[in-house]
């Protein structure tokens, strides 16, 4: 299963947003059980951006990051105490433009499993991981449509428990399972069944109860 993710992602040729944009970058961990898990984390909820969010360890490339990988990196190190020697690389996926104007980087890396974390008391809030045989499964709750100029992008939404797994990060999943796992998704249509949902929220919506 990641042999196979490991050479398509070496193949794949992400796109590119435009030099201008200031730079981030994130870590989609990939833990390395017999049952392959992708870590997330909650931001803490006093974060002033992106509070109480799930996402991937990462953040705004620094002045002595050389590249962004090390930016990944570092900021992995940082939030969840992933030791940069702890992590191999395996691929980066598409530029995605965030909702503060950055263009963010996502690179996916593999970690052995039961790898040492620890969050960062002042920015995540919890650190938890969740099947990759599950999303391939398409669990969405419901499905965002969020508009990129004339273009209409088709964003899951999921529940993992306690957390919900929405907005960037959740095109980042999109493009790694049909990337890495062939797995018939993708942001430019409409999943059959789905109820549709035309957020203008920087919060993620209520789980749903029932």
């Amino acid at each position: 299963m990641l042999e196979q993710a490991i050479a398509r992602l070496h193949r794949y040729r992400p796109q590119r947003l435009a030099d201008h944009y200031p730079r981030a970058a994130v870590l989609m961990p990939i833990v390395t059980h017999d049952a392959p898990t992708l870590l997330l984390t909650r931001r803490h909820a006093r974060m002033r951006s992106h509070a109480g969010q799930v996402a991937f360890p990462g953040g705004k490339r620094d002045p002595g990051d050389v590249t962004l990988e090390a930016c990944a990196l570092r900021e992995s190190g940082e939030e969840v105490g992933l030791a940069a020697n702890r992590v191999q690389i395996i691929g980066r996926l598409s530029e995605r433009l965030s909702a503060n104007g950055m263009a963010v980087t996502p690179f996916v890396g593999l970690i052995a499993p039961h790898s040492t974390t620890l969050a960062s008391p002042n920015e995540i809030e919890a650190i938890f991981e969740v099947a990759l045989a599950t999303l391939m499964n398409d669990p969405r709750q419901h499905t965002d449509v969020i508009q990129r100029g004339d273009t209409p992008l088709y964003v899951p939404s999921y529940r993992i428990g306690e957390h919900c797994l929405w907005g960037l990060s959740a095109m980042m999943v999109v493009e790694l399972l049909d990337v890495a796992f062939h797995v018939d998704i993708g942001l430019d249509r409409y999943p059959a069944g789905s109820p549709l949902r035309h957020p203008g929220r920087k919060t993620p919506p209520p789980l749903s109860r029932g």
